[in-house]
């Protein structure tokens, strides 16, 4: 009888055990989770609009905090040192893997649990109109002519926009010289003739080519860029094949409960197909498309090998 009373007062403190234990994801999130930010410009608004409707979303606030720097190697590090519980998250792009084999962060993209891809940004090739090219073509047809490196200018060295850069001048076959600049400064560079040529995000140029004093040449996706402003892609501007996108998602410590990941996935998806968010993302050029965590991570998968062995074809690779 002892025996009996005992088993099942053991199973009863088991089964509470079990009924406390559980609340704990179900509850995510009970405080603020916190989005870092790697970079300024239509990655930082993107961002900023993204963990605004995940707010909403989870009914619980996701605060966006910019942590710029080393191409992101500040806030890879910063999220990577964090506990792996869902309340610090990235958002995370194909710098992942530049800035890994750059050597400027230690770890790689397995560092991180993929939550779910956001969309896409394609990098344009822009200069001021004070230039006179009107085209890929006649901008490489002046640098061979001029016999001097064209000064172009890219958010970092080792940067992705200084890797589509050098895939792109390296098709062309004209010699450049990469100038770095700080976030949200390519227009400046440009207008000031400081640099000939820039490659960067569509949105810090479209107030510019609106007034007509820059203009972009390309784009270095394979489809144009869904923008009022009609930009041809590189590879039809005389480039042939060139393919360099930036992808833009969603990350965690590896090691985050799959619960946990599921609620940030769902509340992901729920604001990217929400209409407000798709207008003020194309308005910046950037292409919303949602990829779940799975998918997300067969795609980081298979970039990283891509951008292994186009840093190491452009002897960009230290790592």
């Amino acid at each position: 009888m002892k025996s009996t009373l005992k088993m099942a007062m053991a199973t009863a403190l088991l089964g509470s055990a079990i009924g406390l234990a559980s609340p704990a994801l179900a509850d995510f999130p009970e405080k603020p989770v916190e989005m870092t930010i790697l970079f300024g410009g239509s990655a930082q608004t993107v961002g900023q609009i993204l963990a605004d409707g995940m707010s909403k979303a989870l009914g619980s606030p996701v605060v966006a905090v910019s942590r710029p720097g080393g191409g992101g190697a500040i806030g890879y590090s910063h999220v990577n040192g964090t506990d792996a519980d869902g309340y610090s998250i990235v958002w995370n792009s194909n710098s992942i893997s530049t800035v890994h084999y750059q050597g400027n962060i230690p770890f790689d993209y397995k560092a991180f649990a993929p939550i779910a891809r956001i969309g896409s940004e394609v990098p344009v090739l822009a200069v001021s109109t004070k230039s006179g090219w009107t085209d890929l073509k006649s901008m490489a047809e002046a640098a061979k002519a001029k016999g001097q490196p064209l000064k172009v200018g890219v958010s970092g060295l080792g940067s992705f926009t200084h890797l589509a850069a050098a895939a792109l001048f390296d098709k062309l076959g004209v010699k450049v010289v990469y100038i770095p600049y700080g976030e949200g400064r390519a227009p400046a560079e440009l207008l000031a003739g400081r640099v000939d040529a820039a490659i960067q995000w569509p949105g810090q140029f479209i107030p510019h080519v609106q007034n007509n004093t820059i203009a972009m040449l390309c784009s270095t996706g394979m489809e144009k860029i869904a923008i009022e402003i009609d930009v041809p892609t590189c590879h039809e501007a005389g480039a042939t094949d060139l393919n360099v996108t930036m992808w833009r998602g969603l990350a965690a410590p590896a090691g985050t409960p799959d619960d946990v990941i599921a609620k940030l996935q769902d509340a992901a998806k729920a604001t990217v197909e929400d209409e407000a968010f798709a207008n003020a993302a194309r308005n910046l050029g950037f292409e919303p498309g949602f990829l779940p965590a799975a998918e997300f991570g067969e795609l980081i998968a298979s970039d990283d090998a891509v951008i292994s062995e186009l840093m190491t074809t452009l002897g960009l690779k230290n790592k």
